[in-house]
């Protein structure tokens, strides 16, 4: 029997992965209630004029603080940072997430898609957003939802999978850029199996020891071959997380120069908006 445990686990986690995705109804508007108390909004200094937005999308382990520093350089680089917290609405602690996120049995890229599409939907209706010049960086299953985001059919798919049952026309309009952090690419993703339905440019970040996500360079591969204009870009020496100080897992290390290094491709990022 002993030896039967892992097997059944990675068959849990498998089907986890595969099951369709079931996302109960609502509608855009009533997402964004339940998202809205939760975000964190960081605005550029001194300026009346629209701004661009960089909308961020935290890892299956929830929200960190190094998030909140990746805000605030966006927001020195002139844009509004919208930090979204997708566990907080549904009641999801860190020790769940690492349960039932983090192996794909709850709340999948796709379905989290939805977060993305309504946090677009309310930066949008701010009198400070550019709706032109919005952008969203995601680490490992934000990346995932981000790819996830793009891949869906609009119409049922896309209902049923994020399970906002009013969308309409093209989620993702203004949408000019993605930043990609150590990508989720694995079993139950679209990433390199669909063409996205707009290309946004995309910069794509993989960490030469991250033992976490695995490689995703060949799907990567495959979504760039399908028409994504990304740019791939490998972190020598990092792991998984690298800009996580506080991480509790022992494969991931904190790497200052990579951390700067990715605030740098941030930042030009923000002023090709």
């Amino acid at each position: 029997m002993s030896r039967r445990v892992p097997i059944l686990a990675v068959a849990f986690v498998v089907l986890g992965l595969l099951m369709p995705v079931q996302a109960f109804a609502e509608t855009v508007d009533q997402r964004i209630a339940r998202l809205e108390p939760h975000y964190v909004v960081r605005h550029p200094q001194n300026t009346d004029a629209k701004t661009p937005v960089v909308i961020m999308l935290h890892g299956c382990g929830g929200p960190r603080p190094f998030i909140e520093d990746m805000a605030d350089a966006a927001a020195s680089a002139g844009a509004t940072a919208i930090v979204v917290d997708s566990f907080a609405p549904r009641r999801i602690s860190r020790m769940a997430a690492f349960a039932t996120v983090c192996t794909g049995a709850r709340l999948q890229g796709r379905e989290r898609a939805g977060d993305l599409y309504a946090t677009i939907a309310w930066a949008r209706r701010q009198p400070w957003a550019d709706g032109n010049r919005i952008s969203a960086i995601g680490w490992s299953h934000g990346s995932w939802t981000i790819m996830d985001a793009l891949a869906l059919r609009t119409g049922e798919e896309m209902r049923r999978a994020t399970g906002l049952d009013d969308l309409d026309g093209e989620p993702l309009e203004g949408l000019a850029a993605t930043m990609l952090v150590y990508p989720y690419t694995g079993v139950g993703t679209y990433a390199g199996h669909r063409n996205w339905r707009i290309t946004p440019r995309s910069t794509a970040i993989i960490a030469q020891r991250d033992y976490i996500v695995g490689s995703s360079r060949a799907a990567l591969e495959r979504q760039r071959a399908r028409g994504a204009p990304m740019e791939i870009l490998l972190f020598e020496n990092a792991t998984h997380a690298f800009e996580d100080e506080q991480a509790e897992d022992p494969r991931v290390r904190y790497n200052s120069a990579a951390t700067a290094r990715e605030q740098t491709l941030l930042r030009e990022m923000i002023e090709a908006l």
